[in-house]
């Protein structure tokens, strides 16, 4: 461990650290442990137990304590969604989104959802923000305005031609408002579908439904704009298939038609000499249809699958700025932030005392934007709960099954066994050696992950030569 510490450049107390921590009694039990989370930048610690005994007898089956375990603490995931918190945690989230999506593409009757989906209209669509200024772009194969031709990681893009004339007031109240505009939109959308069908909203709500999952992701520029898999079902849901005047065609101009009728005004704040603003989407809407996997299409279930799952664990740092709250605009000048997201956020700080109720300033970090990055109608298909419980319950079975223990019964009240559990929080995080080491896991633990998809990739593409 000591060569590879070294030649990651680790700083003395950390090397130190690290050595101190693999020396210690219960170095393996602790490894173990931070294996179970998949390498957890900042797991949650506890301290407590579980005793399992026989209902009728008494006799205790199995007893649990973090008496025994390293430091006297166990430690379990701190479920983090954004990657820049925990990689780890963002990996599993990424998956769950993953599954949860592509459910409601091809179908998983494991997941509650009918494989009959796939034989219903379905697209995905983005919808974007307006312009609040010219920005540094790649258009085509066009020089920008600027006159310079931007690789794709010229960190200029996205950052506007003349910051001084650029609408910052404009774009972050446009982040702060995009969830209101996405519900607006959801609800004329459903108008313009029975529009164009000829039906009244009672009558169409009758004959179809209309599901969607969607995922919000940040813009170079800062803004935030949204992409959806949206999709026609039966009166009953995916169950039932939709009408036949439910067509991908019509879904394609309803939805193009209900973003462009959407508006949120907000009032105007004279005695702070803010003006009335309309919020409307970016003419920039982009709807394709979604075909199934493996059929030669350009846009595959699994695809947007994998699409909407990368975003799910991203937010504003994307943009340079920070994953954490600012309170003021002395904080943005000691955090190493570029320009143009620091005079976003600074507009935030600045707008706050006018929409108080905005809570501008809390979001401040966020660019104004204060909704979930990822959300589904009821009925598009499973939820991250229920997977997040499957695996558990898959996790309790495995432990029962090492330990000999019966299977629990269907009820309470037919149970053999009774669990009395006691846990407390202890604190959380690694200590600097500890958060290095877990690092390390982690990245075996992506390697092996990565080595096992091409292993499977290679004997799927063999498959019908062997």
């Amino acid at each position: 461990m000591t060569d590879t510490a070294t030649s990651a450049g680790l700083a003395p107390a950390t090397l130190s650290d690290a050595l101190r921590v693999a020396g210690a009694p219960g170095f393996d039990r602790w490894q173990d442990q931070i294996r179970r989370t998949g390498g957890c930048s900042d797991p949650i610690h506890l301290t407590g137990g579980t005793v399992t005994r026989d209902r009728a007898t008494g006799e205790v089956l199995h007893h649990y304590s973090t008496d025994t375990e390293p430091g006297g603490r166990l430690r379990i995931a701190c479920g983090n969604r954004r990657a820049s918190r925990c990689p780890a945690c963002a990996w599993t989230y990424a998956g769950d989104t993953f599954h949860l999506i592509r459910a409601g593409l091809t179908g998983d009757d494991t997941k509650g959802v009918t494989p009959a989906v796939r034989d219903h209209p379905r697209v995905f669509a983005t919808l974007t923000a307006p312009s609040f200024g010219p920005v540094h772009n790649r258009p085509g194969n066009r020089p920008c305005r600027c006159g310079t031709r931007h690789t794709d990681t010229d960190p200029a893009l996205g950052t506007p031609l003349d910051p001084g004339t650029y609408d910052y007031a404009g774009a972050v109240l446009w982040n702060n408002h995009a969830s209101q505009l996405w519900q607006r939109f959801t609800i004329y959308l459903r108008r313009e579908i029975a529009a164009r069908a000829g039906l009244t909203q009672k009558a169409a709500r009758e004959q179809c439904r209309v599901s969607f999952g969607k995922v919000a992701e940040y813009q170079k520029r800062g803004a935030v704009h949204f992409h959806a898999v949206i999709r026609f079902d039966g009166p009953e849901g995916p169950d039932t298939p939709p009408p036949h005047w439910a067509t991908t065609a019509l879904l394609d101009a309803a939805i193009r038609a209900a973003a462009a009728r959407v508006q949120v005004t907000i009032p105007a704040v004279d005695e702070h000499g803010l003006p009335e603003r309309d919020l409307r989407w970016g003419q920039q809407i982009d709807v394709q249809p979604i075909g199934a996997f493996g059929n030669g299409e350009d846009l595959t279930e699994q695809a947007v699958a994998s699409y909407v799952a990368k975003y799910a664990t991203k937010a504003a740092e994307t943009t340079g700025t920070v994953d954490h709250r600012i309170g003021s605009h002395e904080a943005i000048a000691l955090l190493d932030i570029p320009d143009h997201p620091a005079r976003l956020i600074a507009a935030c700080l600045d707008l706050h005392p006018a929409y108080p109720e905005r809570r501008l300033r809390d979001w401040a970090h966020m660019l104004g934007f204060r909704g979930h990055f990822s959300t589904k109608s009821r009925t598009y298909s499973t939820t991250l709960g229920a997977l997040r419980q499957t695996r558990a319950d898959y996790r309790a079975t495995q432990q029962r099954e090492a330990l000999g223990l019966p299977n629990p019964d269907d009820t309470p009240e037919e149970a053999t066994t009774l669990t009395l559990t006691h846990w407390t929080y202890a604190g959380h995080g690694h200590t600097p050696g500890e958060s290095w080491l877990a690092a390390t896991i982690h990245r075996d633990i992506t390697a092996n992950r990565e080595t096992a998809r091409q292993q499977r990739t290679v004997i799927n593409d063999h498959e019908g030569e062997w």
